[in-house]
């Protein structure tokens, strides 16, 4: 396993940990894959019951890395578009939901923005710090809304508040989280990694059977559309946003922290 992401068991328990902190684990191509072959590894094991993914040092994941080169400051990039053209981020609902039946925990330990709160919404049950904080981010950069995000914020919080959220661009602390659904529950910082721990081998107290079988009843129940079709949606309205002059410029004024200008083009 890479360094990038730090995997340890307990029980029956897996634990999954982003670890980039130097760049509040921020996602590059080596971690956004590396989150999505460690779920797959995991879900292919009898003996794992609950997954948790979580972050290392004080944040959760802040979304794109985008002071990487290449590949790292896109989602979507010629080669991979080539190769898959739903690209990493999409893997993260399609595998999380889809593909993998045993439940997976979030602990949001920190901030989670981006690509970090798709990855946090894609998972089954979410525990939230109490400093923690949730913002959506693209706006600032001048992009949509990816990684499932346009289907699991309205399933969590209802089409409007997905709308408000999404627009407004503003920052949830974690007891507006929980007021609008986003996560289920918030834990004070010093207990928090014990209680994340606690919750997941709590629910390990089930038979595994019955929760993969629960999962696989409540997924598809949930699951109304085409998900693939609604990832390929996103990764095609990002990929349009992007190429916008409006996207240049936004990301352009957010390293020079200013206000952009933007002009409908």
């Amino acid at each position: 396993m890479s360094d990038v992401l730090k995997v340890t068991d307990s029980g029956h328990v897996r634990t999954i940990m982003l670890n980039r902190p130097e760049r509040k684990n921020a996602l590059n191509s080596a971690l956004s894959w590396g989150i999505v072959g460690a779920i797959e590894e995991a879900a292919k094991l009898d003996d794992v019951w609950v997954i948790a993914i979580t972050g290392s040092g004080d944040s959760f994941c802040s979304g794109l890395d985008l002071t990487g080169p290449g590949e790292d400051a896109n989602p979507q990039t010629p080669r991979t578009a080539q190769l898959d053209d739903l690209a990493w981020i999409s893997h993260f609902l399609l595998d999380m939901r889809l593909k993998c039946e045993t439940p997976i925990v979030a602990g949001i330990n920190g901030v989670a923005v981006g690509g970090g709160l798709s990855l946090a919404m894609a998972a089954d049950i979410r525990i939230m710090k109490r400093s923690a904080r949730l913002l959506a981010g693209y706006p600032r950069i001048g992009a949509s809304p990816d990684g499932g995000l346009t289907f699991t914020l309205p399933q969590a919080m209802g089409y409007e508040q997905a709308m408000r959220f999404l627009l407004e661009n503003r920052t949830v602390d974690a007891d507006e989280a929980l007021r609008l659904g986003l996560v289920g529950e918030v834990v004070d910082d010093e207990r928090f990694d014990a209680r994340l721990m606690e919750y997941c081998q709590f629910l390990c107290e089930r038979s595994p059977i019955t929760m993969r079988l629960t999962k696989r009843g409540l997924s598809r129940a949930t699951n109304s559309i085409d998900l693939e079709a609604q990832m390929r949606l996103e990764i095609s309205n990002i990929g349009r946003a992007f190429a916008s002059e409006d996207a240049k410029e936004a990301r352009q004024a957010f390293f020079e922290k200013r206000p952009p200008v933007f002009r409908g083009r």
